[in-house]
């Protein structure tokens, strides 16, 4: 290990520093919170405000100690690997410790239910009982929406809502329910899970009452004022397109795109709403109860937060590297099906480089308390980005007349499946906006984004 390179580091979800052990309590539940979550290495000899290196006078004395104590005072037992590093005339002692299989680990003194901590940024943080059941569904390798609902049968499942959202794609069949994991056999007969529940459950609110998204619109940059609310009560499917649509009410403005003609574009890209709303159904810990999914839109960002941390394992660091670990299975795998998901792990990246290209920052995320959130800022930091192919595109499209794929392919000189690509990629930019009854419908025409019919 680099000592200088940890030290360039600061403290957060898989480091921490410790100048001492005057305060053993804090260094057993550091190892306890890296253990559950994603492993962390814990620094003694560092003073973890400043990150003087003050070093340790016996480092092998500490490491004996530090053993002895993660040895007796954790359970399941857990000692983490270490290492001394020297600096200059002293040492530090690095403890590394690993995700570990046997999770959760716990303070024997506090117990299985208090004593249980997760890395919270740069906070070891105390579980609640929801958290701990999730952290032994995680150890097992199960989902809670693979869950089944021994109390209701399949008939608690609205067939119809869910024959109707997979219509565009193919007809849903009975036996596609188990394939989907919507439903699931338990003791000889077939019940719903958990995952169909929510997607598709005739009195889901009663069983997940927090399985909606709460949507605002605020004036300034705090929540002082609220100018719109929705409460978006459908299942997932059509609440995602709701949701986007009270996006899209209120995250319109003017911008300038080349030389000579003013176009109008959504000062957020619809490409990466989406990803961040979808992101959030799909992640959300439903095992939470307390806050639904809140939107927040201000005058200069957008915040998608839901209940959840990320899944353990995984970092905020791993995101941008299509890193991806799928907390509900069900939904994930029906989102997918009706192609809400195009591809494991790419959705950050889709969201990152749709922002980029609209000229904004890259968007932000964070872990707060045991929630998720997402920000987009509106305020352009750069260009926004079209390629020579796409502004012919939108050349094309400057007459003011809506154009069919054929029109627009013959007039940039390309195959009508390269031109449909380009189109769908600068509608989820929110350059151009496509009109019709569905992807489909033959008769469907593109405007550029402020030209078309409201």
């Amino acid at each position: 290990m680099d000592l200088i390179e940890v030290l360039k580091r600061a403290e957060g979800k898989t480091l921490e520093f410790k100048r001492d052990l005057s305060s053993p309590d804090g260094v057993l539940k550091a190892v306890v919170a890296f253990a559950n979550t994603a492993g962390g290495t814990l620094l003694i000899g560092v003073a973890d405000k400043t990150r003087h290196v003050r070093g340790v006078s016996d480092p092998l004395d500490l490491e004996e100690r530090v053993a002895s104590l993660s040895s007796d005072g954790i359970a399941p037992r857990l000692v983490p690997e270490f290492e001394i590093l020297p600096w200059r005339q002293t040492q530090v002692l690095a403890l590394q410790v690993h995700p570990s299989p046997s999770r959760p680990h716990f303070l024997t003194r506090e117990g299985p239910t208090g004593g249980v901590y997760v890395r919270v940024g740069s906070i070891n943080r105390r579980a609640g009982a929801e958290l701990i059941e999730e952290l032994r569904r995680f150890a097992r390798g199960e989902g809670l929406d693979e869950q089944p609902l021994p109390e209701l049968d399949a008939e608690a499942l609205d067939f119809r809502a869910a024959s109707e959202s997979f219509a565009p794609f193919r007809k849903l069949g009975r036996r596609d329910l188990e394939a989907l994991r919507l439903v699931t056999e338990h003791q000889g007969r077939k019940v719903p899970t958990v995952g169909g529940m929510l997607l598709f459950g005739t009195d889901r609110e009663r069983h997940f009452p927090d399985a909606w998204i709460q949507a605002g619109r605020f004036a300034g940059t705090d929540k002082t004022r609220i100018l719109d609310r929705a409460e978006i009560r459908a299942v997932p499917v059509r609440g995602v397109e709701e949701a986007i649509a009270f996006v899209q009410k209120h995250a319109w403005h003017g911008a300038e795109i080349g030389a000579v003609r003013r176009r109008n574009r959504w000062n957020l890209p619809p490409a990466a709403v989406r990803e961040a709303v979808i992101n959030a159904v799909v992640h959300t810990d439903y095992a939470q109860r307390g806050a639904p999914i809140r939107l927040s839109i201000f005058d200069d960002r957008l915040e998608v937060e839901n209940p959840g941390l990320l899944p353990f394992g995984l970092t905020l660091e791993d995101l941008p590297h299509g890193v991806s670990k799928l907390r509900n299975r069900v939904i994930g795998r029906t989102f997918q099906a009706l192609g809400l998901i195009e591809q494991w792990g790419s959705g950050i990246q889709r969201m990152t480089a749709a922002c980029r290209a609209a000229g904004l920052a890259a968007p932000v995320f964070e872990e707060l308390a045991t929630r998720f959130r997402v920000t987009i800022a509106t305020t352009r930091v750069g260009p926004v980005v079209v390629e020579e192919t796409d502004a012919a595109i939108l050349e094309s499209l400057g007459r003011g007349q809506g154009l069919a794929t054929s029109a627009i392919a013959r007039a940039i000189k390309l195959s009508s499946r390269a031109t449909r690509t380009r189109l769908a990629r600068l509608v989820g930019r929110g350059l151009v906006r496509e009109i019709g009854t569905g992807p489909q419908d033959p008769r469907r025409r593109y405007f550029l984004a402020e030209r078309g019919p409201a």
